[in-house]
């Protein structure tokens, strides 16, 4: 299993996220690029150039039409993800922390800080409407007063948006009204990333508090919980397997006081059933900050603190691979 290094970052990679097809790998990094990437042989495609800040979540549209940043020079961007040109500019008064696609790629999601005395919101956009972009007038902007987002998805049907909160709150906004539909706190600490199944059926959180936790998106159940001895950055479910894959390590603050050894910075494979840890890739120099499943469960990636991504290929044996319970 020889991972393929992607070197196209000059800072800590932020968030990493494939196509629908996954033939296209979207990295983004705290030094304003965003770049797009061949997931087969790790060849880059080419830039988003536009940003001025740190750069700190994408997503792409089911079609790879469009491609959408949010970055900390208080700005949400839209670009054309062929040509790389820049087709909508939303502005807003604080950095945009996470920002998706619904499934039709018609309606827009983004959050805001909470930072510099201006609230956290989570803003709706229309993209069918072109007087919303023009006016920078989202449909829809709802306030998060108790604890701001930290990461957010679209449910299924693109009826709502899960988000998690810094005090370790998950919560289901209407995309309809904006109202919360429900409210769970399985996590004592801030949740760092929330991703969901390739069905859509569920989400996986991963938080501060040392674990990542397996939810219906519906009803907001927990129905798993993987445990670690340290802050989990990013968990992604495994689309053909019932495989979590999770990376983690120490604050970044911390990783110089720590040698590469005991810092522990893999990537560690638990059985989502089971909830038992199986497996274990090492790999990079400091903390991984996100990972992602390629959508055939052939592969996954990695983003690090180091800067780099590395796209690992399974082996033969992990495919016949059983736990014996």
């Amino acid at each position: 299993m020889k991972p393929i290094l992607l070197q196209g970052h000059e800072r800590s990679i932020t968030q990493i996220k494939y196509n629908r097809e996954g033939d296209l790998l979207f990295s983004v990094a705290k030094d304003t690029v965003a770049n797009v990437w061949y997931s087969v042989n790790g060849e880059r495609l080419g830039t988003y150039n536009g940003h001025t800040g740190a750069v700190w979540c994408v997503d792409c549209d089911w079609d790879t039409k469009n491609v959408l940043t949010g970055s900390a020079d208080n700005s949400c961007r839209l670009w054309d993800c062929e040509t790389g040109k820049q087709l909508a500019l939303l502005n807003t008064s604080s950095a945009v922390r996470t920002c998706g696609f619904d499934f039709s790629g018609n309606i827009i999601m983004f959050s805001t800080d909470k930072q510099m005395g201006y609230q956290c919101y989570l803003n709706f956009f229309d993209l069918r409407d072109p007087q919303q972009i023009d006016d920078n007038s989202p449909y829809l902007s709802v306030p998060c007063n108790e604890s701001k987002i930290t990461s957010a998805v679209w449910g299924p049907l693109g009826e709502f948006v899960i988000a998690g909160h810094e005090n370790g709150e998950i919560s289901q906004f209407s995309a309809k009204s904006g109202e919360v539909l429900k409210k769970v706190k399985e996590h004592t600490k801030q949740i760092n990333d929330i991703q969901s199944s390739v069905d859509l059926t569920m989400v996986i959180t991963a938080s501060k508090d040392n674990s990542a936790k397996l939810f219906d998106s519906n009803t907001l159940e927990n129905i798993k919980a993987f445990r670690t001895e340290r802050p989990v950055n990013s968990a992604a479910i495994s689309p053909i397997k019932d495989h979590v894959v999770m990376g983690g390590g120490q604050e970044a603050m911390d990783v110089t006081t720590t040698s590469t050894r005991i810092g522990k910075f893999e990537a560690r494979f638990f059985h989502a059933a089971y909830e038992e840890e199986f497996g274990r890739v090492k790999g990079h120099f400091g903390p991984i900050n996100c990972v992602a499943f390629h959508p055939d469960g052939k592969s996954y990636s990695s983003g690090g603190e180091d800067g780099y991504v590395r796209i690992h290929y399974f082996d033969p044996q992990y495919f016949d691979f059983e736990l014996e319970a």
